[in-house]
Parts: structure tokens; C-alpha cells; sequence
């Protein structure tokens, strides 16, 4: 019942009723606090801010008793129990429209605070939202509709134009183009097909498709999302816990002050202005609204970050580590180059014979072949025989003729001269970081074909941004020397380390962290983790990267664009002046405040709207990070 009442008191309806009735008594009050005459003396048989006194004062009063008996240590001394002591201390010498305008003023900042954090939550909401109840399952070939709680994985789904995909899968039948905005921050709706993945939540914008469900229930990709921003507003990050720690610490340090002042000039009005100006609301603000804040605008990028300790953790950041394959790189071999060695074969000639020969081999290497081959829409020719030596290269019979592909050492097991020239090619490839296979007759080499994991697009304008954060950007691969310093270089790495098993990564990160370096690890696969874990902040690439590294990391990107690391640096770094400068605005105000009090030119109203003014002030500085621009 107390609960209730405090709930409807607090709220805004009976805020702007507890304002009016201030209104009413704020007016005679100024003018004569100012020297003036008032014309409305007398005109109420009570004074109208008693009505405010009780509308917010309630809510304090409630909330401090309950925080002195619930609360632990010092967080029993809350904001709560100073401005109640102040309130009734204002009664206590007659002063109501002091007392009111306290309390009111204090209720006016809750409601900016939820207001800013209504904002900052935009996003989960809008999760929750679109989180789907029910989906239509196929069975013995007609349409069922299911709870979404009651999809098992491996079960057969119909999506409709325009529904919302009820959980993970992946699609194996029909085309559609699905708008995963919610998901991964992207603007544009991504075309899907036979094999693409697609998410929960997001929308089915066009064809009709059939899907098989991957993760359902709590494994689902949405979910996941919804936990992961719940367990974020729920973490204080370390200045926060220091911030409540410092407020509740100086509530007795006030009442020493209040009773001083009033000792020292024996009017009681002092050591209530005191106590009315000195309550620390703004600190104790400062810190969760900008969090919160912040952790929504990253939620509406496609950014997950996991809670308000990390962002400050970040803000420090000054070393930046990547992955290479699936994170700078694609992580899938493409063929980058067709060179001819007997002219008698064209480049188109080499390409068709070695898809041909490849068509039957499980190799990455092969399989990127074959692709190209069936993507410039070329016949692949029949084998007669295929023999494979692992790790070496194949053996091939297309119409009569053996086929060779593989490295050098291999052609020449099998008495095919590498001449020189061919050997020089081959060398050159390999400092471009690319991968050769030479494909050969029985008698001689007709041509090599080169290939490499490509770059993503967007990797250098990212590195580039990094860079200009003042921040030393180093690469952790497992990849050769050659290939990782090929990337390295082109992508504009300042340090690069190659040939790393996943125990070889953490060794570097715990060597740049005893330099004193605070080091940020960016990774998509299983062989990230340890490294992941390790770094002081991690962020997987959240839509191509493996669930343990999602899991292990503090920052998750739910689209493939890295330029949100950048984004995320600055966002951080934002946070956290922000931070800081509406710490030092609000003990600014309370010391000249302070001051002022003890010099007896503030009265415990005019003391309680120069405070409360701060108090707002956090609170909107606090908000304006939702909005900001960072990418």
C-alpha cells in the first residue's frame, strides 16, 4: 500500500500538481525574498506549498526509511535522507515554499533521470518488442502455428512476406530480402538465399522462405541481445560505485558543516541552507545516466556492450589488437590470379581444367577454385580419376590427360621441372601473402594459379580512424610471416606477430599489459577466446563470430561493419568526460554554494534552486550522448 501510494505520488501528473501549487506560493515568496512588496499576501487561508511538501515529499521520505533499512554499510546514508532532513529542517523554522521547493525540485531531477533513461533503454524495448511469440511450423506438409517457446531445433518453418522470423535458422528454400536492422545496425535490408543464416526478430521483407530453426529459446540470436543489455543496466561501473560511496560519505560531513554554520552565526536559516545545498543528487546522478545513455546509443548502432565498468575501461584503452582471418580478412581463399606458362593455354583453359580437376576435393584451396570457375560460368569436365595427397596437392584424368596441382615440392616428386622463372612467381605470391598452386601435365607446367583471403573493404579506413585515436594498433595471427606481414602492411598495422598458437596470443597481450598498456583484443573465432579473456576490453565480431567468443567477449558487433570499433573508442572516450565534467560541475556548484550559504546570501530557497539547477544540468548533460554523433 506504501509502495503504491509512493509510485503514484512520484509520478508525473502529481509532479505538475505538486509545481502549480509551488507556482502559487513560489510567487509573493520571490518578490519579497528580493525585497519586494508581494500584492497576493494572504490570499490563501494556508500556504499552497504544503501541498507540495507532501506530494514529493512522501516519495523522499519513503525512499530514505527504505534505504536505511534495506541498504548495507554506508549506503543506508542516501541523497534520500539529506534533502528529507533538509526538507523537514526548512518546516521545522517555518519556511514551507523552502521546503517544498526542495522536495520538488529533487522529484523534477527523478523525472529527468527516467526520462533519460526511459531514452537510453529505446532499444531493448524495441527488442522486446519484436521479439516474435509464434512461428508457422511445417508438418506432414501443412502449416502449424506454434508458440515460439515450442520451436525445437531442426524444426521446418514457413516465413510470409512481412513476418518476423521466429528464431534462428537457415534458409532452404526461396529468396527474400530480410531487414536485420534491430539485429546488426545495418540501414539496408541484406538479400538472403539457399544456406544463408538468418536471425530472430528480424524481418522477412519480400519472398516467401523456408528455414530449418538453428538456436531456438534463450540460444536464439535476439534473446541473447535482450539478455546481454539486461545484465549491462544492471552493472555500475567502478566511478559509479565511487561516486555513491563519496555521496553517502558526505551526508554526515554536511550535518558537521550545517551545525558550524549555525554555532557560528546563530541563525538557524544557515545550517539549513547548508544542508539544503550541500546534498550531492548531481554526483550521484552523474555517473548512471550517462551509462545509461551511452549503452543506448551503442544498443541502436548494432553494438552490445555488456556493462557501464566496461565503457570506462575502454575510455582507457590505448592499444588495439586484431585477428586476422574473419576479422581484418574475410576468412574465405578467393582466386586473386591466373598466371600462363604455356601459351598454348589461355588464362580461361588453366582455370576450367583445374576447377575440373578440384571438383571432387574437399580442400578450401580446391573449393575456391571450383567457385570461381562455376562463377565465370564455366563448364567443370569430367574426371575419369582423382587421387588426393593431403596437404600436397591432386592428382587428376579429365578427357585422356593427368592433371597435377599442387605446390612445387609435389609437381617435382612427380618429375615435373620448376624452372626458375616459375620458382621466382611463386616466391612473389607468397610475400603478397598469397597461396600457389601449380597446375601441370605430365610433362611440363601450363600455368599457377594464386590465391588469397581478401580484406575486407571497410579495414582500412578502420585502422586509419584507430590510428588517429592515438591508439597503437598491433596483429595476433596464426597465418604465416609472410602473409600476416603482407596484410599487416596494407591494412597500416605498426606491430605484427605471426605464427601464433592461441597460448602465444595471450603471451603478448600480458607482455604489452606489464608495459602498462591497456589493450582491447578484437577476434571472431574459438582461437580468440584465451587471447579475448586475457585483454583488459574484447570485442567479437558478433555476426560471424563463434558463440564462445560472443560469449568471452565485453563488446559484441552485430553486423560486419568494423568501423564501430572506432565508434565504440569514441563513444567510450565520451562517456567518460562526460562523466567527469558533471562530476567536477556538481561539487563545483555545491562548494560556491556552500560558501554562499555560510556567507548567509543564499536562503534555504534560493540555496535549493542554485543546487536542484545543478542536479538538472547532469541529468541533460548526461542525455545529450543518446543523440551525439560518433560514426
Amino acid at each position: 500500500m506504501v509502495h503504491r501510494i509512493h509510485d503514484i505520488l512520484s509520478g508525473l501528473y502529481m509532479t505538475i500538481l505538486a509545481g502549480l501549487f509551488l507556482l502559487l506560493d513560489g510567487i509573493p515568496h520571490l518578490i519579497e525574498e528580493f525585497g519586494g512588496q508581494s500584492p497576493f499576501q494572504n490570499i490563501f487561508p494556508f500556504e499552497p506549498s504544503w501541498v507540495t511538501v507532501i506530494i514529493c515529499g512522501f516519495p523522499l521520505v519513503y525512499l530514505s526509511i527504505r534505504r536505511i533499512v534495506y541498504n548495507k554499510g554506508i549506503s543506508k546514508i542516501s541523497s534520500a535522507l539529506l534533502i528529507s532532513m533538509a526538507m523537514f529542517a526548512a518546516v521545522a523554522i517555518g519556511d514551507i515554499f523552502a521546503a517544498g521547493e526542495v522536495a520538488f525540485i529533487m522529484a523534477l531531477g527523478a523525472l529527468l533521470e527516467e526520462s533519460t533513461t526511459e531514452r537510453a533503454k529505446k532499444g531493448l524495448k524495441k527488442l522486446i518488442s519484436l521479439a516474435p511469440v509464434k512461428g508457422r511450423k511445417i508438418q506432414d506438409n501443412k502449416e502449424i502455428m506454434i508458440s515460439v517457446e515450442s520451436i525445437q531445433s531442426g524444426d521446418y518453418l514457413r516465413i510470409l512476406p512481412g513476418e518476423t522470423i521466429p528464431v534462428d535458422g537457415r534458409i532452404i528454400n526461396g529468396e527474400t530480402t530480410v531487414d536485420q536492422s534491430i539485429m546488426t545496425g545495418e540501414s539496408i535490408p541484406v538479400d538472403k538465399t539457399i544456406d544463408d543464416d538468418v536471425f530472430g526478430g528480424t524481418i522477412n521483407c519480400f519472398g516467401a522462405i523456408d528455414i530449418i530453426a538453428t538456436k531456438v529459446g534463450e540460444d536464439s540470436s535476439i534473446k541473447k541481445m535482450i539478455q546481454l543489455i539486461r545484465n549491462a543496466e544492471q552493472k555500475q561501473a567502478p566511478i559509479q560505485r565511487i561516486a555513491d560511496t563519496v555521496a553517502s560519505r558526505l551526508v554526515p560531513i554536511a550535518l558537521m558543516i550545517a551545525c558550524i554554520g549555525y554555532l557560528v552565526t546563530g541563525n538557524i536559516i544557515v545550517g539549513v541552507t547548508v544542508l539544503v545545498v550541500f546534498c550531492p543528487c548531481a554526483l550521484v546522478l552523474a555517473t548512471p545516466t550517462a551509462v545509461m545513455a551511452a549503452i543506448g546509443q551503442a544498443t541502436k548502432h548494432g553494438v552490445i556492450i555488456k556493462s557501464g565498468e566496461i565503457l570506462e575501461t575502454m575510455g582507457k584503452v590505448d592499444t588495439m589488437a586484431f585477428d586476422k582471418t574473419g576479422t581484418l580478412t574475410r576468412g574465405q581463399l578467393s582466386v586473386q590470379s591466373i598466371l600462363v606458362v604455356d601459351t598454348d593455354y589461355s588464362e580461361v583453359d588453366i582455370l576450367q581444367l583445374a576447377a575440373s580437376a578440384e571438383a571432387k576435393s574437399e580442400h578450401p584451396i580446391g573449393k575456391a577454385i571450383v567457385s570461381h570457375a562455376i562463377h565465370q560460368d564455366l563448364e567443370i569436365l569430367a574426371t575419369t580419376s582423382f587421387t588426393m595427397s593431403v596437404g600436397r596437392g591432386i592428382i587428376a584424368v579429365i578427357n585422356g590427360v593427368t592433371l597435377y596441382c599442387g605446390h612445387e615440392r609435389f609437381l617435382e616428386e612427380h618429375n615435373i621441372i620448376v624452372d626458375e622463372r616459375v620458382q621466382q612467381n611463386v616466391n612473389t605470391y607468397r610475400s603478397e601473402g598469397k597461396v600457389s598452386i601449380i597446375i601441370a601435365d605430365k610433362d611440363h607446367i601450363i600455368g599457377i594459379i594464386a590465391l588469397s583471403d581478401t580484406m575486407r573493404r571497410d579495414t582500412a579506413d578502420m585502422l586509419s580512424a584507430v590510428s588517429s585515436l592515438a591508439m597503437k594498433t598491433v596483429l595476433l595471427t596464426g597465418d604465416s610471416k609472410e602473409t600476416a606481414t603482407y596484410i599487416g602492411k596494407k591494412a597500416g598495422i605498426s606491430e605484427i606477430h605471426a605464427e601464433l598458437l592461441p597460448g602465444e596470443k595471450v603471451s603478448i597481450i600480458e607482455e604489452l599489459q606489464g608495459k602498462h598498456h591497456k589493450v582491447c583484443m578484437v577476434g571472431d573465432g574459438i582461437n580468440d577466446a584465451p587471447a579475448m579473456k586475457t585483454a583488459d576490453v574484447s570485442i567479437a565480431m558478433g555476426s560471424i563470430g563463434s558463440d564462445i567468443a560472443i560469449e568471452t567477449a565485453d563488446i559484441a558487433l552485430m553486423s560486419e561493419d568494423l568501423n564501430k570499433i572506432p565508434y565504440i573508442k569514441r563513444l567510450s572516450d565520451a562517456t567518460i568526460r562526460t562523466i567527469k565534467f558533471s562530476i567536477a560541475l556538481s561539487m563545483a556548484i555545491n562548494c560556491i554554494a556552500i560558501i554562499l550559504s555560510l556567507l548567509e546570501v543564499l536562503t534555504p530557497t534560493t540555496g535549493a534552486l542554485v543546487h536542484n539547477v545543478g542536479s538538472c544540468l547532469v541529468v541533460l548533460i548526461a542525455a545529450r550522448l543518446y543523440d551525439r554523433k560518433f560514426i
